[in-house]
């Protein structure tokens, strides 16, 4: 069996991180199989290289190998794509074609973005894994293939199955052995080495001096979150090594490549967290108290207007005497002033009202029997409205008027934060 050591500088990957050293080693493994394996792990963190290996040390490797990348074939192309399709099974279809899983009979297929597959096609997808078995696009004749399927995403495919996008029974299709691999923030060890490979690289490429750090550029090179992990490190080697006229690179000048450093910073991360984690919770529970205020004023509406309908007070408090209760037992501040609004609002018949338990106001003229509800939720919305202003306020104060961000903490569309500020005059 062919060494991890031997194995990373035969594909040419860089590191010596241990989890990246357990992925290659159980790629080692498996290759001699036939098994199912997914490859998991954030974008950019060289997942094409795993699928490489394992069919390079495989049975197969004298066969094809064939990358399909799942999320770039539209919807409507991508059974044709995969399975081939007869002719004139679709406008367009002028010819039979061949699809992948045709031509790579015998080989390995690698499904670069599984998570991105349409349900029909997954539901396709199944049936190969399960028995080798498939039908062209347009064709009822069955046909067979033998291929070793190798598959890819970093999409979290338990959110995914639970959502609804993606089958549960393919996923352990799938997942017969899963290879992980680590984000490059957590192999720190690495960083600079890759930045050094990447630099000499273009350095030939380009053909022009090979690009250093200096000693704090590195330090802040690893200090940086890496969201778009060895693709992003890559692509900041090479602007470097073309845009800068100094070979010699300091913490200054690297910054300028590094977009948002400042937030990406472990210094700067302890008390920004501890204001984004004391803003969430404050929100947090506005929600909840917002969202119980909703819930009984409208369990209050309900039972309003069944006692409007009916009539019949004694039949209501039989059949809604736990509802009444909950209303009016409990002590919490919102529940208080729910009260106080029906104190004020509600003219019912004495009988009614006593049945409830909320005074008669004798001295104010009767209203429309309607007005209840109608004064309960201008009431509500007023307050979820004085609410709303008051944590775009925050949103906009915690990232200095930067609207993109805050619109992705409040959860809402940059362009409705926009309708909201020119709303509010902010």
């Amino acid at each position: 069996m062919e060494s991890v050591q031997a194995t990373k500088q035969r594909f040419g990957i860089i590191g010596n991180d241990p989890k990246l050293n357990r992925a290659i080693e159980k790629a080692i493994q498996v290759a001699p199989t036939d098994i199912s394996v997914l490859v998991t792990g954030e974008s950019g963190v060289g997942k094409e290289s795993i699928p490489k290996i394992i069919h390079a040390l495989s049975h197969r490797k004298h066969n094809k190998y064939i990358a399909v990348n799942c999320g770039a074939i539209p919807e409507g192309t991508i059974d044709s794509e995969l399975f081939g399709h007869e002719k004139g099974a679709f406008t367009g279809a002028t010819q039979t074609r061949s699809g992948y899983f045709e031509v790579a009979d015998g080989g390995t297929i690698f499904l670069d973005e599984v998570g991105e597959l349409p349900l029909p096609t997954q539901v396709r997808l199944l049936r190969i894994l399960e028995n080798g078995e498939f039908l062209k696009v347009g064709s009822s004749k069955t046909q067979k293939t033998d291929v070793r399927i190798v598959a890819a995403t970093n999409v979290n495919m338990a959110d995914a199955i639970q959502k609804g996008k993606f089958r549960e029974d393919l996923y352990y299709r799938l997942s017969t052995v899963e290879i992980g691999l680590p984000p490059l923030r957590e192999r720190a060890e690495d960083i600079h080495l890759l930045f050094r490979k990447f630099a000499s690289d273009f350095a030939q490429k380009y053909k022009m001096p090979t690009v250093r750090l200096s000693d704090d550029a590195v330090q802040s090179l690893l200090k940086y979150r890496w969201s778009g992990n060895i693709r992003q490190l890559r692509n900041v080697a090479e602007q470097i090594s073309v845009l800068e006229q100094e070979r010699e690179i300091d913490a200054a000048t690297l910054r300028h490549y590094l977009p948002d450093m400042g937030s990406n910073l472990p210094a700067v991360i302890g008390n920004q967290q501890k204001r984004e984690s004391d803003f969430s919770s404050e929100r947090e529970i506005l929600y909840k108290v917002l969202f119980d205020m909703q819930r009984d004023v409208n369990d209050l509406k309900k039972l309003t207007l069944e006692l409007m309908k009916s009539g019949n007070s004694s039949k209501v408090r039989e059949e809604n005497s736990s509802l009444i209760n909950k209303i009016y037992s409990e002590e919490n501040d919102h529940e208080e002033q729910l009260a106080s609004i029906v104190e004020d609002d509600m003219e019912e018949d004495s009988s009614d009202v006593e049945v409830l338990g909320i005074p008669q106001k004798s001295d104010e003229p009767k209203s429309d029997k309607y007005d209840f509800a109608e004064e309960i939720q201008e009431e509500e919305s007023l307050s979820l409205q004085e609410k709303e202003l008051e944590l775009i306020k925050k949103s906009l104060e915690k990232y200095n008027g930067k609207r993109k961000d805050a619109a992705e903490e409040l959860g809402i569309s940059e362009r409705t934060l926009y309708r909201k500020i020119k709303q509010y005059n902010l």
